[in-house]
């Protein structure tokens, strides 16, 4: 999961300091050789990832990044960031705005679009970004990205100036850095009309002008949008304004985009087509990029030692560091462990029993590194608050088998029981029946071998302090579709940890809020984690333009625990073919194909 962001052009430059984030560490040469015209490249997709969806919508369970990476290339973003430079700046090239003019003191966002036409040959105007909102506005509770308070709600009112201007009232003066990086970069102006229809074959209308209009467009869109084999075929997805369009899209994972004979903009593609190709293991990946079957892969973080014999293959070998953190939800709905889940203490005794470290240096060889909160733990970054730099929760085995044991858990056979029922000091805790036995299941990405092997590890180590851990074992996309929101009541609330971090759990933009994540009322809080204090931080700091702001949410999630703090890797090792030109691996996780080309 991810997204990203610049505020360079607001005024407030963020810039990552880390090692591996400019060019010249991150990616292949971005100039040299002599540009071939023309051509196709193969990317290989991470392990057991296959893209899901191509609306510019995104509904729970379509919200992986290389679904949005693969679709920005073919319906362009109102805004996107990326940190090629070292500097996370706005991509303005692969955007359809010129950057936002906030007046009004904060509350008045003015935009203007550049000159950009559909495929259809008409222009990319105000009405396409209306009809995104009226989408959104009328089935926000569907958006994936919703967070109560948030976009749509923080809009009081779309005023259309022109075909090419319009401005945004907003509820109250927002930071004007987060409002553009983390607000703004949700909105995808989309062919008002073209798919402003209910039905197959319906002659487009303004229906999306009314609540229940839009509610039937919004229903007919998705349910197409659900047809991953009709993606190259039906019309609708066809009505591009990015540098390139669907060729190939299977309900196996492999999508093929061609460049767009129709694109208008700044940014057209060299290539003629790019395949991403999905792999069950990043072994039978691996086996792909030694007989030199892909151009742009990677390598295993157990295989990194073989970086030579793959640079003799033809392939450079750099790391692709991101701005992100990775961590496991706790599902404080799940009728069984959910009260458990809700102590402190206990999930304090799960975090010191984590050897990140050890994890970090020995399974991923040191393509990982230790996370212990909230933001980004590298680069260092003026929103890391000393709290979570200095690891209030170290690894100590003998201190978390306490913590259980002082609050009325009994060790028998290797496996916790509560034996003290009730909320006192020393009793286990509220809702927490007598005999309740602390063992716990976990949702696991597969396809990885230092997943497997980090999850053994846990495994392991829980066991010493009496929790057991069963290991279930999934695709990417079957881990998230089981990691919902959930009411007790529901069977989907089953679940009781996941983990989807084997590239990262959570990409940000430059402004590393939590909105999103940690808030009680976010679109990807999948844990349903409510916390009242964290909700009022979260506010402080996205209207806020005091760094501090950000410190004090950092240094507090970070000692509240909301989930498990894992190893960040790297988001991959890639192995790049040397005449493959163009590519720099940005730390926000975009891509940007369109600026790839084949060396002579």
């Amino acid at each position: 999961m991810k997204r990203p962001l610049t505020l360079a052009v607001i005024g407030a430059a963020v810039t990552l300091l880390a090692a591996g984030c400019s060019s010249g560490d991150q990616g292949s040469d971005a100039k040299g050789g002599t540009a071939q015209q023309g051509g196709s490249v193969t990317f290989a997709m991470p392990p057991n990832a296959t893209p899901n969806w191509i609306f510019p919508i995104g509904t729970p369970g379509h919200l992986a990044s290389f679904n949005g990476s693969i679709r920005q290339e073919v319906f362009l973003p109102l805004y996107t960031y990326d940190g090629t430079s070292g500097t996370v700046a706005l991509d303005e090239k692969a955007g359809v705005a010129k950057p936002p003019v906030y007046s009004n003191g904060g509350k008045t966002v003015d935009i203007k679009l550049n000159d950009l036409t559909w495929a259809s040959g008409q222009k990319v105007t105000s009405r396409d970004v209306e009809f995104w909102f009226n989408l959104v506005k009328a089935n926000k509770a569907q958006w994936g990205n919703y967070n109560a308070g948030d976009l749509p709600d923080n809009v009081a009112k779309f005023d259309t100036v022109s075909d090419t201007e319009f401005k945004l009232e907003l509820t109250k003066a927002y930071n004007p850095d987060w409002f553009t990086a983390n607000q703004l970069t949700y909105v995808t102006p989309i062919p008002q009309a073209v798919w402003d229809v209910q039905s197959a074959g319906g002659k487009a209308g303004d229906y999306d002008r009314t609540t229940d209009g839009a509610k039937k467009v919004f229903k007919y869109l998705t349910g197409e949008a659900g047809k991953l084999s009709e993606y190259a075929s039906n019309p609708l997805w066809k009505a591009a304004d990015g540098p390139f369009t669907v060729k190939e899209f299977t309900t196996t994972g492999q999508v093929t985009l061609a460049k767009n004979p129709k694109y208008t903009g700044p940014d057209t593609a060299h290539l003629d087509s790019v395949t991403f190709k999905p792999f069950t293991s990043s072994d039978a990946e691996l086996n792909v990029v030694r007989s030199g079957g892909v151009d742009y892969g990677y390598l295993p973080a157990l295989a990194v030692s073989q970086s030579k014999s793959i640079e003799n293959a033809g392939y450079q070998v750099k790391p692709w560091n991101g701005w992100a953190i990775t961590y496991i939800p706790y599902n404080f709905n799940n009728p069984a462990m959910g009260a458990v889940f809700k102590q402190l203490y206990v999930r304090q005794a799960v975090q010191m029993s984590i050897d990140q470290s050890t994890i970090s240096r020995v399974l991923w060889h040191d393509e990982a590194a230790p996370g212990y909160g909230p933001v980004p733990q590298q680069p260092v970054s003026k929103y890391l608050s000393p709290t979570q730099q200095t690891n209030p929760y170290p690894f100590d085995l003998n201190k978390a088998k306490a913590l259980l044991t002082s609050h009325g858990w009994t060790i028998a056979n290797g496996v916790a029981s509560c034996a003290q029922a009730g909320s006192g000091a020393t009793q286990c805790g509220a809702g927490i029946k007598a005999g309740t036995r602390l063992k716990f299941t976990i949702d696991s990405q597969s396809g990885s071998t230092e997943t497997d092997n980090m999850m053994q590890e846990v495994q392991s180590s829980l066991s010493k302090i009496g929790i057991g851990l069963s290991i279930k074992a999934e695709p990417l996309n079957s881990v998230l579709d089981h990691t919902a929101q959930c009411k007790p009541s529901q069977s989907s609330c089953s679940w009781q940890l996941s983990f989807f971090g084997t590239a990262g759990s959570w990409y940000f933009p430059a402004y590393p809020s939590g909105e999103q994540i940690f808030s009680s009322t976010g679109g990807t809080n999948l844990g349903s984690y409510v916390d009242p204090a964290v909700d009022d931080l979260i506010k402080k700091s996205t209207s806020s333009t005091d760094p501090a702001a950000l410190q004090d949410y950092d240094a507090y999630v970070t000692k509240s625990l909301p989930v498990i703090w894992m190893p960040n890797p790297a988001y991959q090792v890639s192995a790049i073919k040397k005449n493959l030109r163009g590519v720099i691996q940005d730390p926000l996780a975009n891509i940007q194909p369109q600026r790839w080309y084949l060396a002579k």
